[in-house]
């Protein structure tokens, strides 16, 4: 691991390729259309990209196949550090995979899903997760100013989120997946826990991938961005390749423009399209339809 520290990123990511690949993959809810046909991303070690697009737009359905919460097609559709992201589950048991979203549970060993707020402590949450380093332990619980004595049951949102994020980072992580996690966070909690994200790409090589709508200081932290529309992948580039950031005061008045110039063109659009025009599975009405295309959920 100390070897990897003192890499660039560059020699990381000649190394060991991606870090997250997607190729050609489809997903259906079942009886709806398909949100993902065709899908192709590639993530580098070391990066720090942002997913951004409108609700509604596939975000966390994406960040959940990625997470190996939904299967999709065979096991080289969606790869995550040299992996099947659905079959091979040694990546979430072994925390090399590591996924923070909405729900207030945390798998813990045989229990399952463990919901966190209880009636327990902050401490008995996070020191009931095995295999930690005490030392990065500690650090997390400081860097998110958690009090040990905390009952689950009577903190706010935002202390509840903060105890699920250090449980979520305990184990050092080779991918990361983040699906508005820092929503309820306060602007210096959410500005360190930033940081240290930064500081686990630049030093370990591992690879980020965060949806979110809030973009204050992201247009120094982030170093690619990926943007989807309908399940469609339209812009993937480093943040510094986006020309529009050149005349522009921030990211999020890019971003804002990207989401208006896309509300406009739905407007525009007929209210019933031609048959022709809408997004098709090459399997039809076929009754496997929707076992080769999302099967499977977890």
């Amino acid at each position: 691991m100390a070897e990897k520290a003192s890499q660039s990123r560059e020699e990381v990511e000649n190394e060991n390729g991606n870090s997250i690949s997607v190729c050609g993959m489809q997903f259906a809810y079942p009886g709806q259309h398909p949100l993902f046909y065709e899908f192709n991303l590639n993530i580098s070690p070391g990066s720090r990209c942002l997913l951004l697009g409108a609700n509604g737009s596939g975000k966390t359905t994406l960040l959940k196949i990625m997470a190996g919460k939904h299967m999709v097609g065979g096991r080289d559709v969606v790869r995550v550090i040299n992996g099947s992201a659905f079959h091979d589950t040694q990546l979430v048991c072994s925390g090399d995979l590591a996924y923070l979203g909405g729900s207030w549970s945390k798998t813990v060993g045989s229990a399952g899903e463990i919901p966190l707020q209880g009636d327990f402590s902050a401490e008995h949450m996070i020191f009931g997760v095995e295999g930690t380093d005490p030392v990065r332990r500690e650090k997390l619980i400081d860097l998110l100013d958690i009090d040990l004595q905390w009952r689950m049951h009577k903190v706010s949102d935002g202390q509840r989120r903060r105890v699920q994020i250090c449980m979520g980072l305990l184990h050092p992580f080779k991918v990361l997946l983040l699906d508005e996690v820092t929503v309820d966070l306060d602007v210096v909690a959410r500005m360190d826990l930033l940081e240290f994200f930064k500081e686990e790409c630049d030093q370990r090589g591992a690879t980020i991938l965060y949806a979110t709508h809030i973009f204050d200081g992201l247009e120094t932290w982030a170093t690619h961005l990926a943007y989807i529309q309908d399940g469609e992948l339209r812009r993937a580039e480093k943040l510094t390749e986006v020309h529009e950031l050149k005349n522009s005061p921030n990211l999020l008045s890019v971003v804002e423009s990207w989401l208006r110039s896309e509300t406009k063109n739905e407007k525009k659009k007929p209210t019933n399209p031609p048959a022709q025009n809408q997004k098709t599975s090459p399997f039809g009405s076929s009754p496997f339809m929707s076992s080769r295309q999302m099967a499977y959920y977890r």
